[in-house]
């Protein structure tokens, strides 16, 4: 599988990536034996970078991937991330460590090779927002100083909130990492957003943090799913998923990824499923791109998508017409 860089970390990671969050939900919900499985299989594929979260199954996630990484003893890179809650505003650096210590334990690790804020960036008052001065003032030192004592080795943001707080954060140049949304539904991190959109415009994210040199893990690149064209959910998933920067609700996504299956039909892509994943590789500034797998088969399946790479420049040109409403 192709290997790409994680931006100035040095560090190579596969162009495809293991999300072990709860919307794929195999590191979650998933037996022992077949999340070892999947986990033995994604290091045969080449994949190395392992994404999970504690808020991720309320800390299973973690404590999953932790067994089956003592387990196999593989050689990857680990990512997890924290949340800053409103009342800790006034002490971030203890809530970070704190947060990040709690990780380790359940990962059975000594350090973490990368440490994400999980929080939107944001003034408003939606979903414990944090301001960019907060995360510029007092995260990205509290990090600094975790890293000076050997508990992890970079640091970056989930990239979602306010569009020109996330700007400013990305612009100042001190994150290693972002993980940005970007796929078939929401193309704006990379490329104009399509006429009548209503979805969020992340004002070509990807060139920013490209100029940081920072790397940018693709995440929502199925828009939770919505990009298999049909509605129903994976027992191993959480059963309903709000959509992240796209459309109204799950059904509005579903709908909107069936406007696109002329790029199946007429031979692009095997799938609406491939052509997310491959379109999620267009950008040369994506590092790698994450996918939640609810069974070995959807990992089988988004690898094999992953290794014919980024869409070629016929599909492009056909998905732009899509977009502007060109269904012939």
């Amino acid at each position: 599988m192709e290997r790409r860089t994680l931006g100035r970390t040095g560090v190579e990671v596969a162009a495809l990536g293991f999300g072990c969050g709860a919307v794929g939900g195999l590191m979650v919900k998933g037996s022992a034996a077949d999340q070892e499985r999947g986990v033995a299989r994604a290091l045969e594929m080449g994949i190395n970078y392992f994404d999970t979260a504690p808020v991720y199954g309320n800390g299973e996630s973690e404590k999953n991937l932790g067994r089956v990484l003592r387990s196999l003893k593989p050689n990857v890179v680990v990512g997890t991330k924290f949340r800053i809650d409103p009342g800790d505003l006034g002490r971030v650096a203890p809530a970070v460590t704190a947060s990040l210590e709690a990780s380790l334990g359940r990962l059975g690790l000594e350090r973490v090779d990368l440490l994400q804020l999980h929080n939107r960036i944001s003034t408003d008052t939606e979903d414990r927002p944090i301001a960019a001065d907060v995360v510029l003032n007092d995260v990205v030192p509290a990090l600094e100083r975790l890293r000076a004592q050997g508990k992890i080795r970079f640091f970056g943001i989930t990239a979602l909130g306010d569009t020109p707080a996330l700007h400013r954060v990305i612009d100042a140049r001190v994150l290693d990492t972002a993980q940005v949304c970007f796929n078939l539904l929401n193309p704006s991190a990379s490329l104009p957003l399509p006429p009548g959109s209503t979805a969020q415009d992340f004002g070509r994210l990807l060139a920013r943090t490209r100029a940081a040199g920072m790397g940018t893990i693709g995440i929502r690149v199925l828009a939770g799913g919505a990009l298999s064209g049909v509605t129903a959910r994976h027992p191993h998933g959480i059963p309903s998923v709000e959509p992240i920067a796209s459309g109204a609700d799950y059904d509005a996504d579903v709908a909107h990824a069936r406007r696109l299956e002329a790029l199946v039909r007429e031979g692009h892509a095997d799938s609406l499923v491939e052509a997310g994943i491959r379109f999620a590789l267009t950008d040369p500034g994506m590092s790698t791109v994450l996918v939640g797998y609810s069974t070995l088969d959807h990992l089988e399946y988004a690898a094999k998508a992953a290794e014919k790479g980024p869409l070629p420049r016929p599909a492009l040109d056909r998905l732009a017409a899509l977009w502007r409403g060109d269904r012939a």
